[in-house]
């Protein structure tokens, strides 16, 4: 082992939507999933993130939006860099600098770009030049969703059966889709009461309903897919929506159980139910938290934008679309 020093280099990810989700781990400690899943990478929220390895610091130091980290936030930064230490050979501690701009544990995916920002800043900066599916291999060890960030647009997480098999890849989208709108609805900003890695061990331990989960999450995934090729908006967002009903339904099915669902949350899904009725076409997709995100086509987001704004408040509604991948600043 040799040490590595005062290389600082800065990357931005950003976060991804899963529209299949994935939701459950069958290897806890390498981030191994049950299904695969898919997503679409936005432009509006992302991760900046400096990292600097140096000989004179006696521990990692973690900041995150100006503030220092410690306890279990600390660890798990400082668990990931050990992975990237013993890959280059180094035992240099770094200094990591970081900036979310999305709102953290609220069911936005900032672990996704946090963690994909991370792997990417970290590795360079520790002297590798990771492949891109290798850097999605290393950003799964910190967050499962990390490994779609990598990626533009639409991404999939192939779930494979070990370390090396678990990536994600781009999934081209020659046919059109490419007006894919999303309405992120931040109902809540606040930190989730139970984390996606708690929430996800209970559906999987308790919920009577998941082994059914796994099989129809593949059902799903094949068909978002033809959706996309067959640039299919309709099937597109109905899969979406309904995978979304079915991820929420382990929730309810665990024991105990658990929603993550406000007042709002639920006042929104019917909006866009409203909205559909009256011939505005869009659905709604949910992860791990409250906040909602529509999604439509480009003809019709002005009215769906402005039907929120006036329900929510112009703070709440953010109007994204797809985002590119890692790159380094």
């Amino acid at each position: 082992m040799t040490t590595w020093s005062n290389k600082s280099i800065g990357a931005i990810a950003h976060t991804n939507i899963a529209l299949i989700k994935y939701w459950g781990k069958k290897d806890e400690s390498l981030i191994i999933p049950y299904t695969s899943s898919l997503s679409l990478t936005l432009d509006q929220f992302y991760t900046e993130t400096h990292v600097t390895f140096d000989e004179s610091l006696t521990a990692d130091v973690v900041m995150i939006d100006e503030q220092e980290v410690n306890g279990q936030g600390w660890q798990r930064v400082h668990d990931f860099l050990s992975i990237i230490r013993k890959r280059a050979e180094i035992t240099t501690n770094a200094q990591v600098v970081s900036t979310n701009h999305v709102p953290t544990a609220a069911g936005l995916a900032s672990s996704a770009s946090a963690f994909a920002a991370l792997a990417a800043a970290g590795s360079k900066a520790a002297g590798l030049d990771l492949s891109h599916q290798d850097l999605s291999r290393l950003a799964r060890r910190g967050s499962g969703s990390a490994c779609r960030s990598i990626y533009g647009g639409f991404v999939e997480w192939r779930r494979g059966t070990d370390d090396h098999s678990s990536y994600a890849v781009p999934v081209t989208a020659d046919n059109g889709l490419s007006d894919v709108q999303v309405i992120a609805l931040t109902v809540e900003r606040h930190r989730k009461p139970i984390s996606s890695r708690q929430a996800m061990r209970l559906s999987v331990t308790t919920s009577p309903y998941y082994p059914t989960w796994v099989k129809i999450a593949q059902t799903d995934l094949a068909a978002i897919k033809s959706a996309i090729s067959n640039d299919d908006f309709t099937k597109f967002g109905e899969i979406s929506e309904l995978n979304a009903m079915r991820m929420h339904a382990l929730t309810l099915s665990a024991n105990p159980d658990f929603m993550y669902f406000n007042s709002e949350t639920l006042e929104s899904m019917n909006m866009v139910k409203q909205l559909r009725h009256n011939g505005i076409e869009c659905y709604y997709t949910i992860d791990a938290g409250p906040n909602v995100k529509v999604l439509c086509q480009r003809r019709h987001v002005n009215d769906v934008v402005e039907t929120f704004t006036e329900m929510l408040g112009a703070d709440k509604v953010t109007l994204a679309k797809s985002g590119p991948g890692v790159h380094y600043l």
